[in-house]
């Protein structure tokens, strides 16, 4: 195998690892700021148990998550030099501001509620767990801002002398019409997967045998309090993807048809359908048989069921005269690979709706008051603890192959991104050793999740948390 594609598997391997703790972190901070606010209001002793639990949770969850993200940093100057070469002045000032006051608001306000309980005002400490909530979105929103600027290049002038993409308008970066669809969409499919964690373990403590019986009322607060996350996640993911998808058929077409396995455009008039499933050629070039839903997806592409949508054969045409300035020839080839797209969004979907299936099922359970210890419902906690998470992956996997083979679309190939010094060996080391890393890592976090996960809430012990009636005498520190 070539450099270029060891580092292309390498920067997957590693991205899509790291982002199984991304939604993780924002959804479950966010529902643990909930939980913390309810126990303040309330007194409730069971949601404070709760908020400590899940707590302790979220803090394994986001450390795993602190660790493999900086790796990704490293990735852009090792594998992809002339990338960053190309790119770095407008691809640096988002990531440098994610870094300077988002991370350091999540890391900081992170420390400060760990450390804090009943050591600073109660409103404080709480405010704490929502700053960093507020810290994890604007994280998400910068980065989303660098990757939405390789979706469709805004705000930049491109420098023939210095070879290099350079800023004009960083507001215009900010506000590019990819991220403005983006950002609520990932928003809410990681509320999804917060609401899908907190489901699933707390629905595996309402049916084990161990779990006394005073708490599994507890635990079916925090389910229904799960379900309901997911179901509201999922609507605004399912609003915010239907107008993604218009915004990615205006600026990314060949993106689309590709989703859809498109071959031949539909005109104006009569309406494109939407491919439940297709069965292409081998190397995806053709389409061999398809059931499809008349004109559905001239409806999710433009807003009309009469809408017109581009094919891939017309838009690889298109793309040759365009880029490569010549008539088509098989050299060059600017569709992405079309079954791993094809497949990759239609399982991002499949696996968002099951969620919200089972976390709709699992508040009519809750709210008839009806047994949950029956073995279906063991295998649906397995599953919705799994399904929103698979479901982000599959859809940056669709977000990221399906622009190839371009890197910035329309700017630069992928191929002409990767470091030109860089060897196929040199990849091939860095790739088995941050594999077998994350290996281990992966093993410790689902072993310290697992620990914690049995161990369940801890009993209130009927203290005060209020610093007014600590003594001095008392050690400052704070452990899970």
């Amino acid at each position: 195998m070539e450099a270029l594609e060891l580092a292309r598997w390498q920067f997957g391997i590693t991205t899509v690892y790291h982002y199984f703790f991304v939604p993780i972190t924002i959804g479950l901070s966010l529902l643990v700021a909930i939980l913390q606010t309810l126990w303040m209001r309330t007194r409730n002793p069971e949601w404070l148990r709760l908020t400590k639990f899940f707590g302790k949770l979220f803090t394994i969850n986001f450390a795993l998550g602190l660790v493999t993200g900086i790796v990704q940093e490293f990735q852009f100057g090792m594998n992809w030099s002339d990338y960053s070469r190309f790119v770095g002045d407008i691809f640096g000032a988002p990531l440098a501001i994610e870094a300077l006051l988002a991370f350091f608001l999540e890391s900081t306000f992170l420390g400060l509620w760990i450390f804090g309980w009943g050591r600073i005002p109660e409103l404080l400490h709480a405010s704490c767990m929502w700053i960093v909530h507020i810290g994890t979105v604007l994280s998400a929103y910068f980065i989303l801002a660098a990757n939405s600027f390789m979706q469709h290049p805004v705000g930049f002038v491109n420098n023939p002398e210095t070879g290099r993409a350079e800023l004009t308008d960083f507001w215009a970066v900010l506000t590019n019409p990819v991220q403005l669809v983006t950002f609520p969409h990932v928003l809410a499919a990681a509320w999804m997967t917060g609401g899908g964690f907190m489901l699933a373990i707390a629905l595996w403590h309402v049916w084990r045998a161990r779990t006394p019986a005073s708490d599994r009322r507890m635990y079916r607060r925090a389910a229904a309090i799960g379900a309901v996350t997911i179901l509201v996640g999922g609507l605004g993911t399912v609003i915010s993807g239907d107008l993604q998808g218009k915004v990615m058929t205006e600026v990314q077409p060949m993106k689309m048809a590709a989703a859809e396995a498109l071959y031949d455009s539909v005109p104006e008039g009569e309406g494109a359908p939407f491919s439940i499933i297709t069965v292409g050629t081998l190397d995806g070039h053709e389409e061999v048989w398809a059931l499809t839903v008349p004109k559905l997806l001239s409806y999710l592409s433009t807003g009309t069921f009469e809408g017109g949508v581009e094919g891939i054969n017309d838009l690889q045409a298109e793309y040759t005269l365009t880029y490569a300035g010549h008539e088509l020839t098989e050299a060059e080839n600017y569709r992405p690979v079309v079954p791993v797209t094809y497949w990759t969004f239609r399982l991002m979907m499949g696996f968002g709706f099951a969620a919200m299936g089972i976390a709709a099922a699992a508040l009519l359970w809750l709210w008839r008051g009806w047994d949950m210890r029956h073995r279906l419902w063991h295998w649906a906690a397995v599953a919705v603890a799994f399904l929103p998470l698979l479901a982000n992956s599959w859809g940056w996997i669709f977000t990221e192959m399906g622009r190839q083979p371009w890197l910035v679309f329309g700017l630069m190939t992928t191929r002409t991104g990767v470091s030109p010094g860089t060897t196929t060996a040199e990849v091939l080391t860095s790739m088995v050793l941050f594999t077998l890393l994350y290996g281990v890592l992966a093993v410790i976090e689902v072993g310290l999740i697992l620990r914690y996960t049995r161990a369940g809430a801890e009993p209130y012990d009927g203290k005060s948390l209020d610093p007014a009636d600590r003594t001095d005498d008392q050690p400052f520190v704070f452990t899970y």
